[in-house]
């Protein structure tokens, strides 16, 4: 029990940051600072480790165990098993790299038979979008709104619901984990057109790592909570 509390804990604190980070995004929208720096390869600089973070993130999908050592659950006679759970295993009793015990439906979805995780596909392809937009703005100089403030406030939203997937289903946690993915280069964006601050930038470049952390974890958090509340004897995690 005091391991569960000390993760309710933690996913708090992180939603409450995570959260917090996107208020400051909105007051830097509407009380932009009142200096500029014209610096020449600051977007591509921008550029380079924006779209570092979703090639990276693409594979990630692909390869957890890239990034997420630290993620690892201790807990009691279920840590190796667990590890299968959350590491994209391959084996027989795993679906979309979720236990094919039917706790984790929501999670997954289904096509010609075949059974894929919804938030990895979500995070792909919206890692895949926001990679192809990041070459062509930062790369290319492709200006494709005028509006910089509703381009933030979207991002601000997609961003937002992103971290309500765990509330839905399927399809629809996938297409929230898309608008997740977007929101995030939207942001970027948007404050870059408005501020036109290095800092500023690598500001919102280090809150888009955090909500990406958050994320994360509030998904390792929701499989060990539906795992730590099944009583299944016959679950092959407990083998």
């Amino acid at each position: 029990m005091l391991l569960k509390h000390i993760w309710r804990s933690d996913i708090a604190y992180l939603t409450f940051i995570a959260l917090f980070g996107l208020f400051l995004i909105v007051l830097l929208t509407f009380f932009p600072p009142s200096t500029t720096e014209n610096i020449p390869w600051r977007k591509i600089l921008i550029g380079s480790i924006f779209s570092t973070i979703c090639f990276f993130g693409c594979l990630v999908v692909f390869s957890p165990k890239l990034c997420t050592k630290s993620f690892k659950i201790k807990k009691k006679n279920r840590s190796s098993k667990l590890d299968q759970l959350f590491f994209h295993s391959k084996s027989s009793f795993m679906q979309g790299h979720h236990s094919s015990c039917g706790k984790f439906t929501a999670h997954t979805f289904q096509i010609q038979g075949r059974i894929f995780c919804a938030a990895c596909v979500g995070l792909l392809i919206g890692g895949l979008l926001a990679l192809v937009g990041s070459f062509l703005y930062f790369f290319f100089s492709w200006d494709f709104t005028e509006n910089s403030f509703v381009l933030v406030l979207m991002g601000v939203f997609g961003v937002g619901f992103g971290f309500l997937q765990l509330k839905f289903r399927s399809l629809i946690r996938l297409s929230l984990n898309i608008v997740f993915v977007l929101g995030t280069f939207f942001i970027l964006v948007g404050i870059d057109k408005i501020v036109h601050s290095l800092l500023i930038d690598l500001f919102v470049v280090s809150l888009i790592l955090f909500w990406l952390y958050a994320r994360i974890s509030l998904s390792h958090w929701d499989h060990e909570n539906i795992c730590s509340n099944c009583n299944d004897v016959n679950c092959k995690l407990m083998d």
